[in-house]
């Protein structure tokens, strides 16, 4: 007597089907927002939308964003604030940022998703990684807002997680006043080289920080190629979301 067929829910078969585009995740930080001040600024966050839309036919395309032009949750904590308390201020901050990316997008015409860590539904989606995933299918950018929902993370870190939780093929750090990852600090050492590649095990036992360093943990342990590249430069955003070799590539071996 045969065995009878194992019948899955219609929910289990359910599974994320990738186009044949590349799918990245691009970390921003507040400072590229408020333009190297306290706020946003409307013609920066212009500039950036615009280099971003003219991606999206190509490129499937998610977004983190910091909120360090508005706080900084370790900064307020040093001043005697809770950093508990500090931290989810800060996660406030990126979702202002992410309402102004998704506006200036949306002038371009291009179809535009917030996921918010913390529910607020009135303005955002909750996350959802499937979700993503399936928006970026279908051609809308999704933009993750409130950082991890928890305090202590860095959105680095964040970056890192959802990349590997939308099954991104490469995470993209977008930084200011710096073009990659170099030997020490290039804004107080004027003998800092510029390294084209590296691995993550290198760069954590030469203690590069440029990024967080659990989010290089997390990518050195899963695999995830990321690169490092400097808005400052023409069109310097899109190159790096087309795949072209600009900045650092760190890699996992």
């Amino acid at each position: 007597m045969s065995e009878s067929p194992v019948h899955s829910s219609k929910h289990d078969q359910i599974s994320p089907v990738r186009t044949e585009r590349r799918r990245i995740l691009l970390k921003l930080s507040g400072e590229v927002f408020g333009g190297g001040t306290v706020g946003v600024d409307p013609d920066v966050v212009a500039a950036v939308a615009k280099e971003i839309a003219t991606c999206v036919p190509e490129v499937e395309i998610s977004i983190v964003v910091g909120g360090g032009n508005f706080f900084r949750g370790a900064e307020l904590s040093q001043r005697g604030m809770d950093r508990t308390r500090a931290d989810y201020m800060g996660m406030l901050g990126t979702v202002m940022n992410c309402l102004a990316l998704q506006d200036f997008l949306e002038q371009q015409a291009v179809d535009t998703r917030v996921q918010s860590a913390i529910p607020m539904t009135q303005v955002a989606e909750t996350y959802i990684p499937r979700r993503a995933m399936r928006h970026m299918e279908k051609g809308r950018v999704v933009i993750f807002g409130a950082g991890a929902g928890l305090p202590f993370f860095s959105t680095d870190t964040v970056a890192a997680q959802r990349a590997l939780e939308i099954r991104a093929d490469e995470v993209l750090i977008a930084k200011k006043g710096v073009d990659g990852v170099y030997t020490a600090d290039p804004k107080t050492d004027p003998t800092a080289e510029r390294i084209d590649s590296i691995t993550y095990q290198e760069a954590l036992q030469r203690g590069l920080k440029v990024v967080d360093a659990t989010a290089f943990s997390l990518c050195m342990d899963n695999a995830l190629p990321m690169r490092v590249f400097g808005m400052q430069g023409e069109h310097n955003l899109r190159r790096a979301i087309a795949g072209e070799p600009i900045g650092t590539t760190v890699r996992g071996a």
